[in-house]
């Protein structure tokens, strides 16, 4: 017996106590009842005081004995805890570099045990459960070598010599064998103790870079040690922290298939084991679950897929018995996500899918519904197509709740994954053109680009709005990680698409009320129906939050609205999230719904609604931001510059006795006052000028909408009345 048996056996006999007196009463009986009165035996408690027998003067004494004797075995516990968390402490700052792979898998078993004795669990280990704490260890190890030579590929070797030059690039071998013999681990991870591919990780003997001078030329474990040249301080930051992740109880982690090429047995497998990784494990052990190679494979072939789409995709359907199913916001609501699978079934050779973006954000889940939408994308790229929202930008995603879903899941990694994500989100295509009929989009419609030569800051501002075309959104740049909001830029359209909203009053003019997009009428609708040889617009972008209060609009409580209904076409908006939104504001119990458009027209669209379906408790506090609401508009003020640490946002939180307390956004107005500034202001205080101007402005006019609103509303409620 081995010392690692010898301590498992240990506290076995610890905690089952042998030399513990026999007693026949509950645990509990120990203690005696408020009135102090002597314990009764069991055999005897129901029969009356005459009949029962005098109570024998040895249990007092029995009692303080086991008292004495339970004292003794928590010291006893407490010192085995202490002897195996100096094990655990130890065996962390231990070098493997000089082990052979048996005795590197025997201190790791020593370690396991020691760490659930520590824990109280159950000290029992297996040979899994040592591979898969040495896959952590190598995992972690592979990630932070990655790192290096993602920085490595950035660096600019113009100063070094040759000598340092074969240096670096013996360094960077040496990095991505360590990233590549971690690949095969977690593919295969039997491999590491029947191959023998611990000791070639952790070995760094080989490692032979003169100008990298290290205190220690071996590798702990649960730490690795990362130099840059000439900066002592970069050594230090780059140390990974000392903490342990039990992975005894993750039961599946998802590998990237070892030929990169997925099946729909391998989509399949990973919906499951997020669903079930949603429901028994804790955010913060997501990255055990999917760890951050298989992401990085995921967004970078989905990336390169996107990447090749035009702004515009034209869905081609004639000639096939086929249906097409489009889908509105989604917003992390992973599990109405698999069952709107369920009621429309997959997509396949004769089903397609049109997803019209806002994936993330304001649910919990935000993360899985990407990452099995773009599974899907690289398993069927012509089949399964994925739109840009508005909340697949940074300013929403840092404002709604991505970015810290992101960071709780994945720590220390997760801003890297965070920045992985904002790269695949500018790659998504714009809008859609199903069959040669149907116009889909997130937004809605956008405006004519402004002529680039045209340099009169006056005359931009005066120009008047025009409905732009489809040559023009083809002709649009759309990879930018955020959205251009000036009105000179050519690519404003960007923000049209992403953000615009339908209105029923004829006319196009700019969104005043979310400081970016258009509000456009059915004249419009009606306008680019025709410029576009079109039938239909399915847009999405709006839910029940958004329709709240807007009395000429439906509520949007069963999922989707007929907002515009003209002699060309119609217009409706669709949204998929039921129960919306998971945490923030009130939840408006509303239904999710999905169109599908079936052959040979495709110009009929049928709408199923659906309920939400029982989630896991989500952890809103983990995976939510404190700021609800976006600030719409940017400052692009250096207020830090200026010594102002808390300059005043564009939102305000407002009081509802029907809704509680909610922020609303300021929206930009479309005269400031003051402004322009005299020349004689110099930057940075004139930009810091202008965006106080500017913020009392949108604040006059905010209140003077609101009255405006409030009039139109009792004069509307006057009419009905009358009627």
């Amino acid at each position: 017996m081995d010392f690692a048996d010898e301590l498992t056996a240990g506290a076995t006999a610890s905690n089952s106590n042998p030399h513990k007196p026999s007693d026949t009463r509950d645990s509990g009986e120990l203690s005696s009842s408020d009135n102090d009165t002597e314990d009764v035996h069991p055999v005897f408690s129901n029969m009356p005081a005459s009949f029962a027998p005098p109570m024998s003067p040895i249990l007092p004494l029995q009692s303080k004995c086991n008292v004495a004797i339970q004292a003794d075995m928590d010291d006893k516990l407490e010192t085995i805890q202490n002897i195996c968390q100096k094990i655990v402490d130890t065996t962390n700052l231990y070098s493997f570099s000089k082990l052979d792979d048996q005795q590197v898998y025997s201190l790791m078993r020593l370690r396991e045990i020691s760490h659930r004795i520590v824990n109280e669990r159950d000290s029992r280990v297996t040979r899994n459960d040592v591979i898969s704490a040495m896959c952590f260890y190598i995992n972690r190890l592979a990630g932070k070598c990655k790192d290096i030579v993602d920085i490595m590929n950035k660096m600019s070797y113009k100063d070094l010599d040759d000598q340092q030059m074969q240096q670096l690039s013996r360094l960077k071998e040496l990095l991505c064998g360590i990233v590549d013999g971690a690949k095969d681990v977690e593919t295969e991870p039997s491999r590491i103790v029947e191959q023998g591919m611990v000791s070639d990780i952790w070995m760094t003997e080989s490692l032979e870079v003169e100008p990298i001078d290290s205190c220690n030329d071996d590798i702990p474990l649960g730490e690795t040690q990362i130099v840059a040249i000439e900066d002592k301080q970069a050594v230090a930051e780059a140390r990974l922290a000392n903490q342990y992740c039990d992975m005894s109880h993750v039961k599946h982690s998802i590998s990237w298939p070892p030929n990169g090429s997925l099946t729909l047995e391998w989509v399949v497998e990973m919906m499951k084991t997020l669903e079930l990784s949603s429901r028994n494990y804790t955010p913060s052990e997501f990255q055990l679950i999917m760890p951050v190679s298989v992401v990085d494979s995921i967004l970078n072939v989905a990336a390169s897929i996107l990447h090749k789409e035009p702004n515009c995709l034209e869905i081609d359907c004639h000639g096939e018995v086929s249906n097409v199913v489009i889908v509105g916001d989604i917003h992390g609501h992973y599990h109405d996500l698999l069952h709107l699978f369920e009621l429309a079934n997959f997509p396949s050779e004769s089903q397609y899918y049109v997803f019209n973006g806002n994936y993330v954000d304001r649910g919990a889940w935000g993360l899985e519904v990407f990452l099995v939408l773009l599974a899907w994308k690289i398993l069927m790229p012509d089949r399964v197509y994925l739109l840009r929202g508005n909340h697949e930008t940074r300013f929403c995603t840092s404002s709604y709740g991505f970015e810290k879903e992101v960071r709780t899941k994945y720590g220390e990694q997760g801003e890297k994954v965070y920045h992985r994500c904002l790269e695949t989100f500018k790659e998504l295509p714009l809008a859609a053109i199903i069959a040669g009929k149907v116009y889909t989009t997130h937004g809605g419609l956008f405006r004519k680009p402004c002529n680039p030569d045209v340099q009169n800051d006056k005359e931009t501002r005066t120009r008047k709005l025009e409905i732009g075309s489809l040559q023009d959104l083809s002709k649009l740049e759309r990879f930018f990680v955020d959205i251009p909001t000036k009105d000179e830029d050519p690519n404003i359209i960007l923000a049209d698409v992403l953000w615009s909203n339908p209105s029923k009053v004829d006319g196009l003019r700019e969104n005043q009320a979310r400081g970016v997009g258009l509000l456009w009428g059915p004249d419009f609708t009606e306008a680019f129906l025709k410029l576009s040889n079109l039938k239909l617009i399915i847009r999405s972008h709006e839910g029940p939050d958004s329709r709240d209060g807007k009395i000429d609009f439906d509520d949007m409580i069963m999922g989707y609205s007929t907002d515009h209904d003209i002699e060309s076409g119609k217009l409706y908006t669709l949204f998929s999230a039921p129960d919306f939104p998971q945490f923030g504001q009130k939840s408006y119990c509303n239904e999710g719904a999905y169109a599908t458009l079936k052959h040979p027209d495709f110009e009929t669209p049928s709408f199923h609604t659906f309920k939400a379906v029982d989630k896991p408790k989500a952890l809103a506090d983990a995976v939510s931001s404190n700021n609800s609401s976006p600030i719409e508009i940017h400052s692009g003020v250096d207020f830090e510059a200026l010594g102002i640490l808390n300059p005043p946002s564009w939102s305000i939180t407002l009081t509802d006795d029907a809704t509680g307390t909610q922020n609303v956004p300021i929206p930009k107005a479309p005269v400031v006052e003051g402004l322009p500034l005299p020349p004689s202001i110099e930057e940075p205080h004139k930009a810091a000028y202008e965006y106080f101007l500017e913020l009392i402005a949108g604040l006059k006019f905010m209140l003077q909408t609101t009255e405006n609103k409030n009039k139109i509303h009792i004069s509307h409620r006057k009419r009905k009345k009358c009627n």
